[in-house]
């Protein structure tokens, strides 16, 4: 199975902040540093997973983002299925109109099987235990977040 790039995205965002001590706050500037990816991608991620209530967004001078409760409760299957927006994973219509082999092709139905299957195994992995180290000293001072 592959993720979507924006799935891609929203997890790179909350195991980064999931990595994080729970004083800290990111701006979205430098979580989009921290994760490689472009600032407007990175916006649209955190938008996505205050809706879904993972992040917590602080406005301000000194606001930024930060792993909510919930977040740091969520499990990876969970979250990609609420990412998810696909409803079939077979292009099954087409511009010159639909498969003709659809009225009798078992194809759709496995593939959502086996997406379903996809995500239960990622049920038992919380996200706040797939980032291995904790962000070290020098790097949060390099970075202007500690002293």
């Amino acid at each position: 199975m592959r993720i979507t790039a924006f799935s891609d995205v929203c997890l790179r965002v909350v195991m980064l902040l999931a990595a994080a001590p729970e004083s800290i706050t990111y701006t979205s500037r430098v979580v989009a540093t921290e994760v490689g990816t472009p600032y407007n991608h990175v916006t649209k991620a955190i938008m996505r997973l205050r809706e879904l209530g993972l992040v917590e967004v602080i406005r301000g001078r000194t606001g930024g983002v930060r792993i909510s409760t919930l977040g740091r409760e969520a499990t990876v299957g969970a979250l990609l299925r609420q990412l998810d927006t696909r409803t079939d994973l077979a292009a099954c219509d087409s511009p010159d109109g639909p498969c003709p082999l659809l009225s009798g092709c078992g194809l759709r139905g496995a593939l959502r099987r086996a997406r379903e299957s996809f995500y239960r195994e990622l049920d038992g992995i919380v996200i706040t235990a797939l980032p291995h180290g904790k962000p070290n000293g020098p790097v949060l001072v390099e970075l202007g977040l500690v002293r």
